[in-house]
C-alpha cells in the first residue's frame, strides 16, 4: 500500500511539474489586420444628428481620406468649403492593443496630418490623413405620388421600379416626386405631364454628375405578403431632434403628437402646434388659428382621427374642468368639442386617445388619473357625439395606482364594448390588451421593469393583421431605457412578445435634449391610403420625434 501512494505521489508531481512548464499563451491576433479600421470626425459644438462624417482608408498608400458633403448641412444649399475644417473633432475605431500617436483630438484638415498607428506586434506605420470635400452620389427617388387623384407609387429600390396603383386611366398628369439632395430627374415629373398609363422611364442623375439611375414607372397592383407586414421592411424614415434639429427651446413642453394625412403635429404647451412634414420630418410652421386655446394647461395633449380632425385637450381640474377641441384641419380654429362639466378631481387630461373618424364612427378614451385604474369613454356615431357626460370603465387586472401615467386606445370605432389596450405604470409592469365586454385583462406583454414609466400606446389594423404600440421612458438621470415596442395583436399567442422595438438610449430625452423628468412621450400608428404601408411615429419629450416605415409588399 505505501508502495501505492508513493507511485500516486509521483505521478502527481510529475503533472504539476509539466503544467508548470507550458509556454505563455500568444495573444497576438491569428489573422493580421490593419489595426485601424477608421476615422470618424464631427464639427465641435453641433449637436445635430447628421453631425458624423466616416473616412476611406487605402492601407497600401497609407492614406486616409475623410469625406465631407458638398452641402452642410446635406439638405441644404449652404456650400462647405475647406475653411470650415480647421479645428473638427476626430475619434479612431481601432483594433485591441492598437495606439495611435500622437494622440487624437482635433486636426486641420486644411493641412497635412501624419499618425502612427502600432499594431499588436509592435509594428508601426504611418497615414496621411486627408479631407475630401465631396458631391453626393446618391440618385434615389425617394418619394411619388399623383396627388390630385390621390395616387402614390410603390418604390421598389431594389429592382428601380414605381409601381402606381391604380384600376382606372390615369391619363397625362403633374407628380410630386422627392428625389435624392442635389440630384436632378429627367424628365422632370413636376414640370411634365407623362401619360402614366404607358410604361415610362425617369432618370436620376446625382449631384456629382455621375452616377445615374434608371426608375421603370407603371400603372400595377403590387402583390402582398399574406398577412401583415412584410419581414424586414422596417425602416427609419426620418428622425428629429426636437432642440437641436427642430428648434424647441424648452423642455418637458412637448407631450403628444397628432398625425394627419399630411403633417405630424408637435404639441408643445404654451405655443401653437408645430407642424412637420409626415413624409420627411421638415418643419413647415406652426397652426396658425389656436389663439385662445395656446397656454401651459390648456393645449396640454393633443391626437387626431383618421379624416383630419384633432383633438387637443387641458389638463384638469389645473385648468377648470375638462375640455376638448375639435380643429378640422390644422388650419382650421378650435371648436369646442367636449365639455365635460363635472369632471373628477382627481385628475384627467394628461392622455387623449381616438379610434375612428369624428365625421362617422368613433370611440375616444382618455385615463383617469389616480388610483382607480378607470378611464372616460365617449361615442361618436353617425358624426354625433352622443354625450358630453362620458362612460366611466374599470379595469380588473391592473394592480396599484398608475396616478398620472396611463393611456387607453380602443380597436373597434363603432364598438364601445371592443377590445381595447393600456399602457400603465402599474403592476404587473406590462402592455395589456384587455377584454372589451368583461374589463378584464385577457393577455399581456413582457414585464418592462418598474423603473422606466409606460403610458403610450396606440392599434391599427394593416393588411388584415391588427398592430398595437407601446412605450416606456427613463425619467433618470442615470440608466438607459425610452424604448418603443411593437405587438401582433392576432392572438394572445402573438402578443406575448413583441416583434418590432428600438434600440434604447438612442432617442429619448437623457440621452438628447435632457432628461425627460415628467417621463412623457406618444406614440402613433398609421396605414396609408393605399394600404401598403403603416408608419409608427413616435416622439419623446426633450428627445427625438421619429417616423418608422413598413410595408407589405411581396418583393
Amino acid at each position: 500500500m505505501k508502495k501505492i501512494y508513493s507511485i500516486l505521489a509521483t505521478l502527481t508531481a510529475l503533472v504539476i511539474i509539466l503544467s508548470g512548464c507550458q509556454q505563455v499563451e500568444d495573444l497576438t491576433p491569428s489573422i493580421s489586420r490593419y489595426g485601424i479600421n477608421s476615422l470618424t470626425a464631427s464639427f465641435y459644438g453641433d449637436q445635430s444628428s447628421e453631425n458624423s462624417f466616416s473616412s476611406e482608408i487605402d492601407y497600401e498608400q497609407g492614406i486616409i481620406t475623410i469625406v465631407f458633403p458638398y452641402n452642410y448641412p446635406r439638405t441644404s444649399n449652404n456650400v462647405l468649403t475647406m475653411d470650415a475644417l480647421k479645428k473638427v473633432r476626430i475619434e479612431a475605431n481601432l483594433d485591441d492593443n492598437v495606439t495611435i500617436t500622437p494622440a487624437l483630438l482635433y486636426m486641420d484638415l486644411t493641412k497635412e496630418n501624419i499618425i502612427t498607428v502600432t499594431d499588436q506586434a509592435k509594428t508601426k506605420k504611418d497615414y496621411k490623413v486627408v479631407a475630401e470635400i465631396r458631391k453626393s452620389a446618391e440618385a434615389r427617388i425617394t418619394d411619388f405620388s399623383i396627388n390630385s387623384l390621390g395616387l402614390s407609387g410603390i418604390i421598389d429600390d431594389a429592382n428601380k421600379t414605381i409601381s402606381i396603383i391604380s384600376i382606372e386611366e390615369i391619363g397625362n398628369v403633374l407628380a410630386e416626386v422627392s428625389i435624392s439632395h442635389g440630384a436632378t430627374i429627367s424628365p422632370d415629373p413636376t414640370q411634365t405631364a407623362l401619360n402614366y398609363d404607358e410604361e415610362l422611364t425617369l432618370t436620376v442623375t446625382a449631384q456629382n454628375g455621375v452616377t445615374k439611375t434608371v426608375y421603370t414607372v407603371r400603372k400595377d397592383v403590387p402583390n402582398k405578403v399574406d398577412r401583415g407586414m412584410r419581414n424586414g421592411s422596417a425602416k427609419i424614415l426620418w428622425s428629429k431632434k426636437l432642440q437641436s434639429d427642430l428648434g424647441i427651446a424648452t423642455l418637458h413642453n412637448t407631450t403628444s403628437i397628432a398625425v394627419t394625412k399630411d403633417y405630424v403635429v408637435l404639441n408643445t404647451r404654451n405655443e401653437p402646434g408645430m407642424l412637420l412634414d409626415r413624409k420627411t420630418g421638415a418643419n413647415v410652421g406652426t397652426m396658425p388659428n389656436m389663439g385662445s386655446i395656446v397656454g401651459n394647461l390648456r393645449n396640454f395633449f393633443a391626437t387626431a382621427d383618421d379624416a383630419d380632425n384633432i383633438l387637443i385637450s387641458n389638463l384638469a381640474p389645473n385648468d377648470g374642468t375638462y375640455k376638448v377641441w375639435r380643429f378640422k384641419g390644422v388650419n382650421a380654429s378650435p371648436e369646442v368639442y367636449i365639455d365635460w362639466t363635472n369632471s373628477p378631481a382627481s385628475g384627467i387630461g394628461r392622455k387623449l386617445s381616438i379610434k375612428g373618424n369624428l365625421d362617422g364612427d368613433a370611440i375616444i378614451t382618455a385615463a383617469l388619473m389616480g388610483d382607480a385604474r378607470s378611464f372616460a369613454r365617449w361615442q361618436v356615431k353617425d358624426g354625433v357625439l352622443l354625450s358630453q357626460t362620458p362612460t366611466i370603465v374599470a379595469i380588473n387586472g391592473i394592480n396599484g395606482a398608475w396616478w398620472n401615467n396611463a393611456d387607453v386606445v380602443a380597436t373597434d370605432p363603432s364598438d364601445p364594448t371592443g377590445d381595447y389596450f393600456v399602457s400603465c405604470y402599474a403592476g404587473p409592469y406590462k402592455f395589456a390588451w384587455v377584454d372589451g365586454k368583461t374589463n378584464t385583462v385577457k393577455a399581456t406583454g413582457p414585464e418592462i421593469s418598474s423603473n422606466w414609466i409606460q403610458n403610450a400606446t396606440d392599434y391599427v389594423v394593416f393588411n388584415n393583421t391588427p398592430y398595437a404600440a407601446n412605450i416606456s421612458i427613463n425619467s433618470f438621470t442615470w440608466g438607459s431605457d425610452d424604448k418603443v415596442y411593437l405587438h401582433d395583436a392576432t392572438a394572445v399567442s402573438t402578443f406575448t412578445e413583441p416583434i418590432w422595438t428600438t434600440p434604447i438610449g438612442t432617442y429619448g430625452g437623457k440621452d438628447n435634449g435632457g432628461t425627460n423628468t415628467n417621463g412623457t412621450g406618444d406614440v402613433i400608428l398609421k396605414v396609408s391610403n393605399d394600404g401598403y404601408y403603416m408608419y409608427l411615429y413616435f416622439m419623446f419629450t426633450n428627445g427625438c420625434v421619429v417616423c418608422v416605415q413598413y410595408d407589405c409588399i411581396d418583393m
